[in-house]
């Protein structure tokens, strides 16, 4: 365990673990809730990091797992003690978030409190986090007729305390954003709006916090066929042990992490999970894209344009 490791990435080392050893030795949560004499929910839950599995519960868990290191034993022993500290409940925990935020959203809202690098992937906006409330306020009335007027509000509130909580940590934070051309220019809630909103994403670099490409009209290189991802990065950059992926499909959202398990077969090691992949193709666009100062230049002229 990491000192100073909070209970959100301790337990989500619990986890990865526990599942990563489970599919090493080919048991389904099925068997492991029939030996374990737990409910299958209950496996479930903890490998979703719903819940934290007490200390005295992961020993023979570890054990029927086949994990036999006990350096490693120790570590996640104690990984899990931390894990249920008991921390002061977060705002998206509260009942009325619970049931108008997805899963997915509140979890990614909890790994961004402890992300040391955020990774922006957007073709149709500003991610969510770097938006002022009236860009999003005018975003999400696009879809009025499709989100009750409840939920709506709350996921608005949602948005500018993750706002909030991302400009506050700048420093120990670090943001990139690829973002396509139609972003700066597509005029969200009116050109008074768009020129606000292009002036905080300066205010975010001017801080240290944000970079930002972007992705021209004229850029020869192939866009990634999602409109839109979030790369966090729990550990170092690019240490994808640590890595969480966030997307929206359609109607529906998703977190998404590798497990570093696989067999190799006869041509070589097993193939990338979903995040490594997203993070290369990040990573080749990125690369492929305006650089910075030419980045900033455009969005200062798009500035002036709007008046």
């Amino acid at each position: 365990m990491a000192e100073g490791d909070s209970p959100t990435v301790a337990r989500r080392r619990v986890r990865m673990a526990l599942r990563e050893a489970r599919e090493a030795a080919g048991y389904t949560q099925l068997e492991v809730a029939e030996e374990m004499e737990w409910s299958l929910s209950k496996v479930i839950r903890i490998e979703n990091g719903d819940v934290s599995i007490a200390p005295n519960d992961l020993k023979p868990l570890l054990s029927y797992l086949q994990v036999k290191d006990r350096v490693r034993i120790a570590e996640l022993v104690e990984d899990a003690k931390v894990a249920r500290t008991r921390q002061r409940r977060a705002w998206y925990q509260t009942p009325e978030h619970r049931e108008h935020l997805t899963d997915p959203l509140r979890k990614l809202i909890e790994f961004e409190a402890e992300a040391t690098f955020i990774h922006y992937y957007s073709v149709f906006h500003v991610p969510g986090p770097l938006q002022l409330p009236e860009y999003s306020t005018a975003l999400i009335e696009t879809w009025s007729e499709e989100i009750p007027p409840e939920q709506i509000k709350f996921r608005l509130a949602a948005r500018k305390l993750r706002h909030e909580a991302v400009v506050a940590r700048a420093g120990s934070l670090k943001i990139t954003a690829l973002l396509d051309e139609s972003v700066f220019r597509r005029t969200v809630g009116g050109p008074a709006v768009l020129k606000s909103q292009l002036q905080e994403l300066l205010r975010a670099s001017e801080l240290g916090l944000l970079r930002v490409r972007m992705i021209g009209f004229d850029a020869e290189v192939p866009m990634s066929y999602n409109a839109g991802f979030d790369i966090l990065f729990l550990g170092a950059d690019g240490d994808l042990s640590s890595a969480v992926m966030y997307r929206e499909t359609g109607t529906t959202d998703e977190i998404l992490e590798d497990v570093a398990i696989g067999k190799a077969n006869a041509s070589g090691p097993p193939p990338p999970g979903p995040v490594a992949r997203h993070y290369d193709r990040y990573q080749k666009l990125w690369n492929a894209a305006d650089n910075e100062d030419d980045t900033i230049a455009f969005i200062e002229r798009r500035i002036r344009e709007l008046g």
